[in-house]
């Protein structure tokens, strides 16, 4: 007899669906089965025969072949179980085939016959739901992340046996569909109020995220790099439902979802140690995950250190910086996990840190260029903006808080918001959203300069000797501090203020042999 069901698998961050189709037939009894499989997929032959003996089922001496289709997609991981074991009693006549047809399996079984959790749930549920399915079956422990997906009735279960109660009696249990309460695991973000002085890094910052321009902030030990960097998610934008959605499948694909987080609504930070790998960081691996910088997309990604980072591990962040994604290729297809994250990157100007202070650092001219060089010219180019964070005096140390009379996080963030509303209604046509993927046949037409600006900008491309793409990138920043002032036009001023934050650039990678001669 031949019967089928459904389960689903994970490409890149989307689901595929699966048809785990299982005939039975006279002949030398055995158990087989085939669909491209990953080797705890073949596994899945021996556990699900014994949880189905486990759970009180006998099955006679017959040939029982099992089919993952389509074939040509290779099917990882363990959440194939369930749909397998439903399509072998189906043929054995213990379910009705119209009534299992209806439902989408998800969850892999142990000996015993339980249901263990698997990872991915979220996309591959996503996916069935657009597919027209309306039912899900799957272990508890998912339960809370499928429930995600309106529209979607989701059962949890313990073991095959609940499941086949359920299939038998062709009723389903009253829904209890766990509500996830969005706002109360919403972190307090870490706020700007904190960061005493610091006002160009502060407009810096404020800069970079209106138009998620790239950021490199250079300044000596203790001066606050670290300390700004992890309060820039305070002062993004909340994401969109759909943002949300994307976000939240990457970390279900990467099984970093719990019954605690379900879903993702706050941006994402990611700080990953300098000694992280290329893999670890753009994804890869033999069973392809996402790295860092597809966990940081929608939000940052803050390299701390950066110096002290691989040279090659650094530069395999130039493509996805560019294109917003990462693409991996593998013998069994090729993968794409999106990358949609503000870099944002601190670095000490020298190995002792204290450049171009002369009374404090001991380096040789040698030294700090050799430093300095880890960092490459086209991966400078690619970082729109640089800050130099500078020492705080004492007297401004003892005003710290809501006495410090900074702007707090809120107040930032509020302008912000107004400048994203601003490049999202301009761009409303487009397929981007901010002014730093503004492609260079683009800027002409968004970025229009008063006659005083172009000649401004002309003078400063011959004194600055720049480059194509950090002419483009003075721009882009120029075009973002427009729109935070509320101007349609870029005036001197914009360009001024963006030419500025290049400076930091042209002191530490072209000066300091000039430095040390004065």
């Amino acid at each position: 007899m031949y019967s089928v069901s459904y389960c689903a698998t994970v490409r890149g961050i989307d689901g595929c669906m699966v048809q785990a189709e299982a005939d039975v037939s006279d002949g030398l009894p055995g158990f087989s089965l085939v669909g491209y499989l990953s080797s705890e997929g073949k596994e899945a032959r021996e556990r699900v025969r014994i949880a189905i003996k486990n759970s009180g089922f006998r099955l006679p001496p017959k040939k029982i072949t099992i089919n993952l289709s389509p074939a040509d997609i290779r099917k990882d991981g363990t959440g194939y179980d369930l749909a397998v074991a439903v399509a072998v009693l189906t043929s054995f006549g213990y379910f009705s085939q119209e009534f299992v047809k209806k439902i989408l399996f998800l969850g892999e079984l142990d000996f015993e016959g339980k249901l263990q959790n698997v990872q991915g749930v979220l996309p591959m549920v996503y996916t069935a739901y657009q597919q027209g399915f309306q039912y899900c079956i799957l272990p508890k422990e998912n339960q809370m992340e499928a429930g995600i997906v309106e529209g979607m009735h989701i059962i949890g279960a313990a073991c095959l046996k609940e499941v086949a109660a359920i299939l038998q009696k062709e009723e389903f249990p009253d829904e209890k569909r766990i509500l996830y309460d969005f706002c109360k695991t919403q972190p307090q973000p870490l706020d700007f109020q904190d960061v005493i002085g610091q006002k160009m890094v502060r407009r810096a910052v404020e800069v970079s995220v209106a138009g998620m321009h790239n950021l490199l902030l250079i300044g000596p030990p203790g001066s606050g790099k670290t300390m700004i960097a992890k309060r820039i998610p305070g002062i993004m934008p909340c994401m969109e439902f759909e943002e949300q959605m994307e976000i939240s499948k990457i970390y279900s694909v990467a099984g970093l979802l719990s019954k605690t987080r379900p879903f993702i609504t706050e941006r994402p930070f990611r700080e990953p140690h300098h000694t992280v790998t290329q893999k670890a960081l753009i994804g890869g691996g033999h069973l392809p995950k996402p790295g860092e910088i597809s966990l940081a997309s929608g939000g940052v990604l803050f390299l701390d250190e950066l110096t002290e980072f691989q040279r090659q591990t650094i530069e395999v962040l130039r493509e996805p910086l560019e294109d917003g994604y990462v693409t991996i290729s593998r013998l069994d297809g090729t993968y794409r996990y999106p990358a949609k994250f503000q870099l944002v990157a601190a670095m000490n100007p020298c190995k002792c840190g204290y450049y171009p202070d002369r009374k404090k650092c001991t380096c040789t001219s040698w030294q700090i260029k050799n430093y300095l060089s880890r960092l490459s010219q086209p991966m400078l180019d690619r970082i729109d903006i640089c800050a130099e964070t500078i020492p705080l005096a004492y007297q401004e140390l003892q005003n710290t808080g809501k006495n410090s009379g900074e702007e707090t996080s809120f107040a930032i963030r509020e302008r912000i918001v107004a400048a994203h509303a601003i490049q999202g209604k301009r761009y409303r046509q487009e397929k981007f959203f901010h002014n730093a993927q503004l492609t260079p046949s683009l800027i002409e037409k968004y970025c229009m300069m008063s006659d005083e600006a172009k000649e401004y900008i002309a003078q400063t491309f011959e004194e600055m000797e720049f480059s194509a793409r950090v002419y483009h990138k003075v721009l882009k920043i120029s075009r973002t501090i427009a729109d935070l002032e509320g101007t349609e036009r870029i005036e001197k001023r914009h360009i001024a203020e963006a030419a500025f934050y290049r400076i930091p650039d042209k002191k530490y990678w072209g000066g300091v042999e000039e430095a040390f001669e004065r």
